[in-house]
C-alpha cells in the first residue's frame, strides 16, 4: 500500500474513479458531516482532527472499498468523540454505516476496573462485530494503520503499549483476513517503537548492500525469463522485497545472523492461470536444483486467509539460496489486499457487499463466537483468540483426505472436537499415519489422524481437560458435565449467592428475586438466571461479581443515605451552637484538613474547592453545605456565595489549614492584555515560570487592532505567590493588564 497524505479531495476523486454518481454523492455527504461534526477538534499532534478520517477514507479507498465502507472511514470516531448518537448516523446514512460505525465505537461510556479490562472489552466488541460485518474490522484496520503512521506526537509509554496491542492483535487480524499490505506495515512500525535499536540495524544492514542485491535480482530474473521462454507463458515478474519485522522474526525464533536469512533474495513470478503456476515451477525446478523441505503448495492447500500461491527455495545463480513465489493475478490480488478484495466495490454486483460469501470462506469466525459462547469474561476471551487464532497453525488430514487447521499444540482430542462435539465425546483413542498413540500426541504438519470413536462410550473424562489444548474443546468437555450435573450446578449456585449475599450484610428477600437475577444474567451473556446459577455452581463464575451486581443500587442508596445523614448532623450542630459554643469548639483539635481547608470540630466530609471562584490559601473563604457532595468552599466575595446565603442554615465557617498552603498546587486563573508583538506569549510563559512551574492551561485571542488577550490557569501554592505572578507579568514590556479573573 502507498504511503501517502491524503487530502479530502484526494480521497474523493479516487473514490469517483470507481463509483457511481449516486454512491458518489453518499461518500461526500458523509465526508461533510463528519467536516461539520469535527470541526473545533484537534488530534495530539495539533492538527484538526478531520485529517485523521480523511486518512482512514484514503487508505479504504486504496483498497476499493464500498460506498458503506468509505462512508464509515470518514465516521467512524463521530459517535465516540462527537455529540452524534448513533440512532442519527442510522437515519442519515442507513443500517450498514450504523452497524460499521457502531462496531469500530469503543466501549467509551462503560466503567471498567482496569485499562487492560477495557481494552479487553473493545477488543471483543470489535471482533463479535467483525463476525456480522467483516467490512468492521477493514475500517478498524485503517484506523489503526493511520495511528501507527502518526505515533511520533505521542508519549513514548504509550506508543510503546499501542504497538505492543498492534502485534497482538491487529497485525494477526490483518493477516488473517489476508490483508498482507496492512499487516506488514503494521508489524513494521509497531517494531520501530518497541525494539528501536533492532530495528534500525536491521533496516541499515538492508540498505547497506541494497545494490548488490538488487544486481543479483536482477540476474535471477533474466535466468528465468530465459528458462520459460519456449513455455509461450505470459508472465510478469519482479523482486519480491522482504520486510523488516519477518527478517527480526526469523532471527529471533530461529537465532540466525541476518546472512543467514535465505529469504532476503527472492523474486515473485505472477501468471494467468493454476495450469501456468505448475509449469513455470516445472521450469524454475529444471533450472536450478530445489532446497530438500523448502516447497509449499498453498494453491492446493490454501492458507486459512484464503492465500494461494506456490513457494520454493532454489540455489540459485552463484550458488545463492533464492526464493520463488509464483502465483496467479487473482491470488496476487487476494495475497495483497486478502478479503478486502472480495468486498472491493463492484458496480451493479450486490452479492460481494452483502457479507454472506466472504464470512463462509473464513471458518475462524466460527471459532469467534464459540470462544464467546464459552466465557463471560472479556479478558478470558481475548485470551483465547490469541492464543488459539492468532498462534502458529498446523496442518493435518483424516484418512479421508480432509484438511483441518489445528493451533500448534493440539491434539488428537482438540481435533474430534473440531470435527463435531459428539465426535469428541464418544472418542475411545487415535491413530496418527497408522499407529495408536496416547490423548496427549501434539499433532504435526502433514499427520493422518484417525480418531477412534465408540458408540458405547460413556462420554469424555474429567481427566481429559488437562490434556486438551483448545478452549473449544476444554469447554465442550465442561460443557458435557455442566449438562450432566445441572440441576446440581443451580442448588449450588444459588446457596453460594445467598451465603455471598448473607456475609455482606444484606437481606436475601430484597436482593434476590427472579427479575433482578435474570437481568443480571443477560448483562453477562447468559440467556436465563438458571444458565448463571449452573456457572456457579461449577466454578466458571465467582459469586462476588454477581452479588456485587445486584446490590449495586442498595450500596449506592446506603451511602447516599450516609453523605446525608453526616450533612444532617453538621446543619443540626451548626444550627444549634451558641456564640459560646462556638468559641469552645475553636480552640478543639481541628478535623483532618480536606483541599487544605478544615472544618472545626467535624470530620469525614468531602471538601471541595469551588470552580466558580478557585480560591487559594490567603482568599477569605466560607463553605456552603451543597446536596450530596459534601462542603464547597468559596472566596466570601463569590456571587454565588450571595446566591447561596438565601439559604443561610446551609452557609458554614471553614478556614485553611495554614495560611502558607499545605504545599499543593491551588488552580487560579489570569487574564493578560498587551499589544501582540512577536514573542510577547513567550515573555508571558517565561515570566510566568520564573514564580511557578505549573501553568495547567494557555490560550489566546487578538482582536482587529492587535490587541491581544492571554488568559492562564496557574498552580500557586497561596495568595503571596499568585500576586508575585502577576507583579512578574506587569513587568513585562508592551503589556497594559494583567488581573485574576473567575468564571
Amino acid at each position: 500500500m502507498v504511503k501517502i497524505e491524503w487530502t479530502a479531495d484526494q480521497v474523493l476523486q479516487k473514490v469517483s474513479e470507481y463509483m457511481n454518481e449516486e454512491h458518489l454523492t453518499e461518500v461526500k455527504k458523509a465526508y461533510q458531516f463528519a467536516q461539520i461534526a469535527h470541526r473545533d477538534q484537534r488530534r495530539q499532534s495539533g492538527e484538526p482532527y478531520i485529517t485523521h478520517p480523511v486518512q482512514v477514507a484514503g487508505i479504504l479507498a486504496d483498497l476499493h472499498m464500498d460506498p458503506a465502507t468509505i462512508s464509515a472511514g470518514f465516521l467512524h470516531d463521530i459517535v465516540e468523540d462527537t455529540g452524534v448518537e448513533l440512532i442519527d448516523v442510522q437515519e442519515l446514512f442507513g443500517d450498514d454505516v450504523a452497524l460499521i460505525v457502531d462496531g469500530v465505537t469503543k466501549l467509551s461510556k462503560i466503567k471498567y476496573k482496569s485499562n487492560e479490562e477495557r481494552l479487553a472489552e473493545n477488543h471483543r466488541k470489535l471482533l463479535l462485530a467483525m463476525c456480522k460485518d467483516i467490512r468492521v474490522m477493514i475500517v478498524k484496520l485503517a484506523d489503526r494503520l493511520h495511528n501507527m503512521r502518526t505515533l511520533k506526537s505521542l508519549r513514548p509509554e504509550k506508543q510503546r503499549r499501542i504497538s505492543k496491542e498492534t502485534l497482538e492483535i491487529y497485525a494477526p487480524l490483518a493477516d488473517r483476513l489476508g490483508i498482507g499490505t496492512i499487516k506488514w506495515e503494521l508489524e513494521d512500525t509497531a517494531l520501530r517503537y518497541l525494539n528501536p535499536q533492532q530495528y534500525y540495524r536491521i533496516v541499515h544492514l538492508m540498505n547497506s548492500r541494497r545494490d548488490q542485491r538488487v544486481d543479483y535480482i536482477d540476474k535471477a530474473i533474466s535466468e528465468v525469463q530465459d528458462s520459460i521462454s519456449d513455455l509461450g507463458i505470459e508472465t510478469e515478474i519482479y523482486g519480491r522485497p522482504k520486510h523488516i519485522y519477518s527478517v527480526y522474526r526469523k532471527m529471533v525464533d530461529q537465532h540466525k545472523q541476518f546472512d543467514q536469512i535465505y529469504d532476503l533474495l527472492a523474486i515473485r513470478i505472477i501468471v494467468n492461470s493454476i495450469k501456468d503456476c505448475y509449469a513455470v515451477l516445472g521450469a524454475i525446478h529444471t533450472e536450478w536444483k530445489p532446497m530438500p523441505g523448502r516447497f509449499k503448495d498453498y494453491i492446493a492447500m490454501p492458507k486459512a486467509n484464503m492465500y494461494q500461491s506456490l513457494h520454493t527455495t532454489v540455489i540459485g545463480p552463484e550458488g545463492k539460496p533464492l526464493e520463488v513465489q509464483i502465483r496467479t493475478k487473482e491470488m496476487h490480488q487476494i495475497a495483497e489486499f486478502g478479503v478486502a478484495a472480495h468486498w472491493a466495490y463492484k458496480e451493479g454486483i450486490t452479492d460481494e457487499v452483502e457479507g454472506t460469501s466472504d464470512n463462509s470462506k473464513l471458518n475462524w469466525f466460527k471459532q469467534i463466537i464459540e470462544l464467546q459462547e464459552d466465557t463471560d469474561d472479556a479478558a478470558d476471551f481475548m485470551d483465547g483468540v490469541k492464543g488459539e487464532l492468532f498462534g502458529d497453525r498446523v496442518y493435518v488430514f483424516t484418512p479421508k483426505g480432509d484438511v483441518y487447521e489445528l493451533p500448534k499444540g493440539a491434539g488428537p482430542l482438540d481435533m474430534a472436537y473440531m470435527i463435531h462435539t459428539e465426535v469428541g465425546n464418544h472418542t475411545t483413542g487415535a491413530k496418527v499415519n497408522g499407529k495408536i498413540v496416547p490423548l496427549d500426541y501434539q499433532v504435526k504438519n502433514g499427520d493422518i489422524v484417525d480418531i477412534i470413536t465408540s458408540t458405547n462410550s460413556a462420554g469424555p473424562s474429567r481427566d481429559w481437560i488437562p490434556l486438551v489444548h483448545t478452549r473449544r474443546a476444554r469447554n465442550k468437555i465442561k460443557q458435557f458435565f455442566r449438562l450432566k450435573d445441572r440441576d446440581e450446578n443451580i442448588a449450588s449456585g444459588r446457596e453460594a449467592i445467598l451465603h455471598k449475599i448473607h456475609s455482606e450484610g444484606f437481606d436475601d428477600f430484597n436482593v434476590l428475586d427472579d427479575n433482578s437475577l435474570e437481568a443480571v444474567a443477560q448483562s453477562m451473556h447468559y440467556q436465563h438466571a438458571d444458565d448463571l446459577l449452573a456457572a456457579i455452581g461449577f466454578g466458571d463464575v465467582q459469586p462476588t461479581g454477581v452479588v456485587n451486581r445486584l446490590t449495586e443500587d442498595l450500596r449506592a442508596a446506603q451511602k447516599r443515605e450516609r453523605q446525608d445523614q453526616a450533612e444532617r448532623e453538621l446543619l443540626e450542630e451548626h444550627q444549634t451552637l451558641s456564640g459560646r459554643e462556638v468559641d469552645e469548639r475553636n480552640h478543639k483539635p481541628k478535623s483532618k484538613p480536606s483541599n487544605g481547608v478544615v472544618i472545626e470540630g467535624v470530620d469525614n466530609l468531602l471538601v471541595r474547592l469551588s470552580h466558580c471562584c478557585t480560591p487559594v490559601p490567603g482568599d477569605n473563604i466560607i463553605g456552603y453545605i451543597t446536596k450530596g457532595r459534601g462542603v464547597s468552599v468559596h472566596r466570601d466575595t463569590c456571587p454565588n456565595v450571595k446566591e447561596a446565603e438565601q439559604n443561610a442554615e446551609r452557609v458554614i465557617s471553614v478556614a485553611w489549614d495554614k495560611i502558607d498552603g499545605d504545599g499543593s498546587n491551588y488552580l487560579a486563573n489570569i487574564a493578560v492584555q498587551g499589544y501582540n508583538r512577536g514573542g510577547l506569549l513567550a515573555d508571558v510563559l517565561g515570566s510566568v515560570s520564573n514564580v511557578t512551574k505549573n501553568v495547567a492551561s494557555i490560550n489566546g485571542k487578538v482582536d482587529h487592532n492587535k490587541l491581544v488577550t492571554i488568559s492562564l490557569t496557574v498552580g500557586v501554592r497561596n495568595i503571596e505567590q499568585l500576586e508575585r505572578v502577576i507583579n512578574s507579568v506587569k513587568s513585562i514590556k508592551d503589556v497594559y493588564l494583567v488581573e485574576r479573573v473567575f468564571r
